[in-house]
């Protein structure tokens, strides 16, 4: 892969919405027992085949009843602020199946990867079919399979699995899945098994004349569906999906088109966007502006109908002022000039007539030119591509540069979509392949901008510009490229071949390392636009598309190839949007392509801004922690709610937030009747939500942040004096302490003692049956429990090794747990449920203790504040700009603009602009970490301030929307707790502040 070098290994970090999504899906199960279930398979198979020695299949086995299921979702759907469901089934009544959405690029193949582990580890479960819609992503599964697998079984204390692809030629491989003892895993696209030709659906010699479904499907597996509205679209494949008697199914996809089954986790885009759990997008433009000046047209289509022929084609038409490009619909006889009222066309003359043929749309008129095709390409077009193609490379350049004075070892690589392989190479009779044009000029641009002086010091100066780019394309079998539509035979080689290079193609050239292969060397990826799905890499920073014909890749499937968050030269993910920012460098302006990507997620489900009825059901007014019993708002208050906000004119008729809700919002203060006033500061959380939008830079708004200042300002080293001092931490793990507050328990947590648990009940339920014309309709009037199963004592598991594996702690500290407390009858009325309560009362004590215990200890390193000047920063103006402009006279922090993270950050700094006692504040960059136990933290800002005129002060502040350590989640709270800690520890003088706004830091 890399010459001599060893390969690069993309590395694996803990995140929690990963974290948030697999539990959520294990949770469905919780009441479920370590199981599995025996079958019989044949004694008939040939000596030496991969079945047992006893015939016996082993498969899955769901002992918990539908209602402790539904009972469960509404548990996590509660939780995750997702309206409870009614029903465990979907449009498909024939199994449960559960969405999962998450946005493309935040790794849902990991994490439903991570949730078969789980699902092991949890309930024993063994088998499990990953279906996905096409040979693309199936290979991005395999491939992404390879990589993870070594993390995975280390996690996992190297649980033995096995994974693969459905073979029509090799089907030992299924017997082996029914019959292993081990998580078998096998991947197949839906088209292998949703026709009765297919060989998975025909009795087969092999299996002693079984049909290889019917073997799967007695192991009753658990399905992953991937991108499950290409999967499931219609009746014949959710039969398929049915043939294979599902335990159950979860769902993964970005936008889910089928709403009717339960939704247990959602991590939409504006969420990712929000967390920078993905790249920032930026959109920049190359096109011309003659203002009418030539006879400019270009085809975009033809249409025929009972009504005749029309075209679409796009022309400069005059307006009040001047010129502008527009699309008009043209019909036969139409005059150009008339349309346009531009002298300029009265050459054109008018339409003599039009062809549809798909393939061959023409417009033919009587002047000049007297043709235009949708194939054909302008002047104008070829010289667009051109300035793409430039701007793409000096944008991928800059990077380059920018990170090698930051110092960081991050690969950058651009890719171009075509829709022709001949315009990126192309054959003469003999056989002998030519740079096709946009190769042609992409090497003349690259050598033209490689020889500027800036770009001298660059890692890959020396390499020949044929060796800088490749094309990823399918072949014929004498090797020749050509064009397909993404989904036949031929292009499965060359998603194996886009995935083989994934390693190579991140890792740097570098004859010192060894890392001499072609993927080092290449840079600039070419790839026909057909292949658009199932793979993306991390360090795709640039995207054009030279597409010369009709779009077909939609502007979702452009950025889902390098939205993922970049990984240097470690394989290590390196956060943040001062690194990652996507470049989309588009054929058309920042607005039309923003409200473009905004209008396919609005076709694809994604609602931005819309208040309905429901939408605040979830609003939690009460919890308990130990039987997590949850008491919501409800749909009924929801709607009541709903209207008041309606009324008072917080919601327009449409359902869309109006100016006073921004407000509201915004100042945190919301008028409401006294049945809802309580719970105003959870509305205002939901209203926050609904009102976000996706923020898409524009890149003509961008500008190099600068210091106000040659040298560093005498305020500002007071305060870097105070902050920049590292340090070092140890944690003081009191054993016996935490035995005594677990058991006790402490002022906020509460103790294993207060765990209740009931005894299992019959539950006896009557019901009213109706028949009228909508069918037989079911009426449950009565239900009541009718006593306990006192003889029948359950099998008790094995609480220490389970209590072992949840919370990390010896075995020594659990036993002396469990023999302080005075309820072991509740874990023998219900097992589970006790268990399940005791590891969450555990661990919420071990990370307190854990925090309590930590002792930071200044250290003799600290940040040199000459990483302010060496740093590049960039700023985006504009109302989706992310970035304050401050008062230069004042000089009150270290840039000209304070680049920030959210709306929040934003009014903190004008406010702190506009403070007389703040007379320094600066917003910590990135690389101002501090160590903890829980990973590194990065607080927001540090201030120096003036109380009365004389005393000075330090304040480090962490700024969040919701201040109080209820809303945090506990492991984010850990973090700021260990903050305060180091601060304390490096100085007395630094106070510091957990704020909303910056008026209450006087407070």
């Amino acid at each position: 892969m890399n010459g001599g070098g060893q390969a690069l290994k993309i590395q694996f970090d803990t995140l929690d919405y990963q974290n948030d999504s697999v539990n959520s899906a294990t949770n469905v199960f919780e009441g479920q027992t370590f199981r599995k279930s025996n079958f019989t398979i044949s004694n008939t198979f040939p000596q030496g085949s991969l079945l047992t020695e006893d015939g016996i299949g082993i498969g899955n086995r769901v002992i918990i009843n539908e209602e402790q299921m539904l009972s469960n979702v509404n548990k996590i759907q509660i939780s995750n602020h997702i309206l409870p469901s009614e029903s465990l089934y979907g449009n498909n009544k024939v199994f449960p199946q559960f969405n999962v959405e998450m946005e493309t690029g935040t790794g849902k193949t990991f994490v439903y990867l991570k949730t078969i582990f789980e699902l092991n580890k949890k309930y024993g479960f063994l088998k499990f079919v990953i279906v996905v819609p096409s040979v693309a992503i199936k290979e991005g599964v395999l491939k992404f399979y390879e990589i993870s697998k070594e993390y995975l079984s280390k996690q996992y204390n190297g649980t033995i699995n096995h994974l693969f692809q459905f073979d029509s030629n090799n089907l030992g491989w299924i017997q082996s899945y029914a019959s292993a003892n081990t998580i078998e895993i096998m991947v197949t696209t839906i088209q292998s098994f949703n026709k009765d030709l297919n060989v998975m659906n025909r009795e087969n010699d092999q299996l002693s004349g079984a049909k290889p479904i019917d073997l799967i499907a007695e192991t009753r597996p658990i399905l992953i569906i991937d991108e499950p509205q290409s999967v499931d679209n219609t009746d014949q494949a959710k039969e398929a999906l049915s043939r294979l008697k599902p335990s159950a199914a979860f769902r993964y996809s970005a936008t889910h088109k089928d709403t009717s089954y339960p939704t247990i986790y959602r991590l939409t885009a504006v969420d990712a966007y929000e967390q920078q759990l993905v790249k920032q997008i930026e959109v920049a433009g190359i096109k011309t502006d003659e203002d009418g000046n030539r006879a400019y047209m270009k085809l975009i289509s033809v249409n025929s109908n009972s009504n005749g022929f029309s075209a679409r084609i796009e022309v400069y038409k005059r307006t009040k002022n001047d010129a502008d490009k527009k699309v008009i619909t043209f019909k036969p006889g139409d005059d150009v000039y008339t349309k346009t009222k531009l002298q300029v066309y009265e050459q054109v003359g008018f339409i003599q007539d039009m062809d549809a043929t798909p393939g061959n749309e023409t417009v033919y008129f009587s002047g000049f030119p007297d043709i235009i095709s949708l194939n054909s390409q302008t002047q104008e077009d070829e010289a667009v591509k051109r300035g793409q193609i430039s701007k793409t490379i000096e944008e991928h350049l800059d990077k380059e540069l920018r990170f090698a004075k930051e110092g960081r070892r991050i690969k950058v690589l651009s890719l171009f979509f075509l829709d022709k392989v001949e315009n990126y190479c192309w054959y003469d009779e003999e056989g002998v392949p030519h740079l096709g044009r946009y190769a042609k000029i992409f090497e003349d641009e690259y050598r033209r901008l490689i020889r500027l002086p800036k770009y001298r010091s660059l890692n890959d100066i020396d390499v020949h510009v044929e060796e800088v780019h490749d094309g990823y394309f399918s072949v014929d079998k004498k090797g020749v490229l050509k064009d397909t539509s993404g989904a036949t035979q031929a292009d499965e080689s060359t998603y194996t071949m886009i995935m083989k290079n994934k390693e190579g193609l991140l890792t740097f050239y570098d004859p010192s390392k060894g890392h001499t292969s072609k993927a080092n060397k290449i840079r600039f990826i070419f790839s026909h636009s057909a292949l658009k799905e199932g793979w993306d890499n991390p360090n795709v920073f640039q995207i054009a598309t030279l597409v010369e014909s009709k779009d077909t890749i939609t502007k979702r499937q452009k950025i889902g190839r390098g939205l993922r968050i970049a990984v240097d030269e470690t394989g290590t993910r390196v956060p943040g949007f001062d690194v990652n920012t996507l470049t989309v460098m588009a054929n058309e302006s920042y607005k039309d392509f923003a409200e473009g990507l905004q209008r396919e997620y609005e076709e694809d489900g994604v609602i931005f801004g819309l208040f309905e009825s429901d939408s605040f059901a979830t609003i939690v007014l009460r919890y308990d922690e130990i039987t997590e019993d949850i008491e919501v708002l409800g749909k009924s208050k929801s709607k009541q709610l709903f209207n008041e906000l309606k009324e008072r004119e917080y919601i327009n008729n449409a359902g869309r937030a109006t100016d006073f809700l921004r407000t509201a919002v915004k100042e945190k203060s919301i008028e409401l009747s006294d049945e809802f006033k309580d719970i105003a500061p959870q509305v205002l959380e939901v209203a926050a939500s609904k009102i976000k939008n996706l923020e898409i830079r524009n890149a003509d708004e961008r500008v190099q942040v600068k210091p106000l200042k040659e040298a560093l300002p005498e305020n500002f080293l007071k305060l870097w004096d105070k902050v920049k001092y590292k340090t070092s931490y140890k944690i003081n793990f009191d054993s016996q302490k935490l035995i005594e507050e677990v058991v006790k328990g402490t002022g906020g947590l509460e103790s294993l003692n207060a765990i209740k648990t009931k005894k299992a009940s019959f539950i006896y339920s009557k019901a009213n049956l109706q028949i009228n014309q909508a069918g037989i309709l079911s009426d449950e009037d009565a239900k009541y429990s009718v006593g306990s199963l006192d003889d029948a004592p359950y099998q008790l598991p094995d609480i220490i090794t389970f209590l072992q594996n949840e919370t990390n702690l010896t075995r020594k500290t659990i036993v002396g747990i469990l023999t302080s407390v005075d309820n072991l009858d509740m874990f023998k009325n219900n097992p589970l449920a006790y268990m399940t309560q005791a590891a969450k009362i555990i661990n919420a004590h071990k990370n307190q203790l854990i925090v309590d215990g930590i002792k930071y200890t200044k250290t003799d390193e600290y940040y040199d504040q000459s990483l302010f000047s060496t740093e590049t920063l960039y700023a985006y103006l504009g109302p989706n700009g992310n970035s304050v402009k401050v008062d230069e006279e004042k000089g009150k922090t270290v840039y000209d603009y304070v680049v920030t993270d959210s709306e929040v950050e934003r009014e903190f700094a004008r406010s702190a602009e506009k403070d007389e006692n703040v007379k320094f504040y600066v917003k910590l960059p990135d690389w101002f970490t501090i160590r903890t136990p829980l990973g590194p933290y990065n607080p927001d800002w540090a201030l120096l301030y003036e109380e009365d005129d004389k005393q000075e002060l330090y304040f480090v502040v962490e700024t969040k929307g919701d201040i109080s350590s209820e809303q945090l989640r506990p492991h984010e709270y850990a973090k700021i707790k260990s903050g305060e800690k180091h601060f304390q520890a490096i100085s007395t003088d630094i106070k510091f502040r957990r704020l909303s706004r910056e008026s209450d830091l006087d407070a």
